[in-house]
């Protein structure tokens, strides 16, 4: 048997050998897995570790924080602000974005990061993960703004989730196909379990979030409404639905057997163009979704080429199976 390919050795050889990525995007990768090691941690301990329930606070938008979401985006600040790798971070968390402290060297990228997604079913004990996604400072910047963030996802250099469920795993995508990483408790390291991940360009599966059905937009109930006609409609086939409430977990029941996710716009918020965080969520996970063989659209144009407009944007998302989202999306433009 050949020996298990640690997380480091991956990203060394897609340094060395491949050239894809500059020594210094490799080591905040690997500061950046190693605080999801310790959120892994945190959330394992659940009820034992008195981490569960409300923190008492609201972020940015609004929503109640979980005591494990302050405790997550602590643990990546901290573990990111002193590396010289970063010059800022942004967090769903948090207001406004962090600038590296002047007392720390600074270095030439920005970390934006959702740090417990799915974190309301925590109590519930269902799987919870972290999102994050790595952008360059902008070419002739010498003090991190906001604006600096508004970057297109196609020019994110690198893109990632953990999951932590039954056991804690690694997604992560460079530019050069996506590798999982299983995390070996015991030696304490994140190891190679599949290489060159490929969701089915076919399904029989979608997630969505069917409680909203009365607020969907035309396009949306037209596409829902085949599924769900199954073999005797126009698709000629059963589908089943599966919903788990945390986006992690549903993209990585996706990444692994294929499928769609949808969180399309609703009626209720005609202001918003959608529920989930441009930066923070849909454009990491676009840029997985792609490089797996998937795609990911806003149901009128692709994720990753939509031009940000402020750091806590929403977007409508639809992911997965190309097919699958190629359709929802032509009848998004149909209307």
């Amino acid at each position: 048997m050949s020996s298990p390919v640690s997380l480091t050795q991956y990203l060394i050889l897609k340094q060395r050998e491949k050239g894809l990525i500059p020594g210094e995007l490799r080591l905040l990768i690997e500061v950046v897995t190693r605080a999801c090691k310790r959120i892994s941690i945190a959330v394992s301990k659940g009820a034992l570790g008195g981490v569960l329930g409300d923190n008492g606070t609201e972020n940015i938008q609004g929503e109640s924080q979980r005591k494990l979401d302050v405790i997550a985006n602590e643990t990546l600040l901290e573990a990111n602000e002193w590396g010289g790798h970063l010059a800022a971070m942004a967090s769903e968390e948090m207001d406004h974005s962090y600038t590296i402290p002047n007392r720390y060297p600074k270095g030439e990228f920005l970390l934006l990061f959702d740090p417990l997604d799915g974190s309301s079913n925590i109590d519930a004990n269902i799987s919870v993960g972290t999102i994050f996604s790595v952008l360059h400072l902008p070419e002739g910047a010498t003090e991190p703004r906001e604006e600096d963030f508004l970057q297109a996802g196609v020019h994110q250099l690198a893109a990632g989730y953990a999951i932590y469920g039954p056991s804690s795993q690694l997604v992560l995508t460079v530019g050069d196909g996506v590798a999982c990483f299983t995390l070996d408790r015991e030696a304490g390291s994140w190891t190679l379990t599949e290489d060159q991940l490929r969701i089915p360009e076919t399904t029989r599966e979608y997630a969505i979030n069917a409680s909203n059905q009365r607020h969907w937009e035309p396009p949306v109930h037209r596409y829902i409404g085949e599924l769900l006609a199954g073999a005797d409609g126009p698709r000629g086939a059963n589908f089943n639905m599966r919903w788990v409430a945390s986006m992690v977990a549903d993209v990585h029941r996706i990444m692994t057997r294929g499928g769609i996710f949808m969180y399309p716009r609703d009626a209720r918020t005609p202001d918003r163009l959608g529920k989930l965080r441009l930066l923070y969520e849909a454009n990491p996970m676009a840029f997985i979704v792609e490089q797996a063989g998937g795609a990911a659209t806003n149901g009128h144009q692709r994720i990753m080429e939509i031009e940000p407009q402020a750091l806590h944007e929403r977007v409508a998302v639809f992911l997965g199976s190309k097919e699958e989202v190629e359709r929802v999306t032509s009848y998004h433009r149909d209307a």
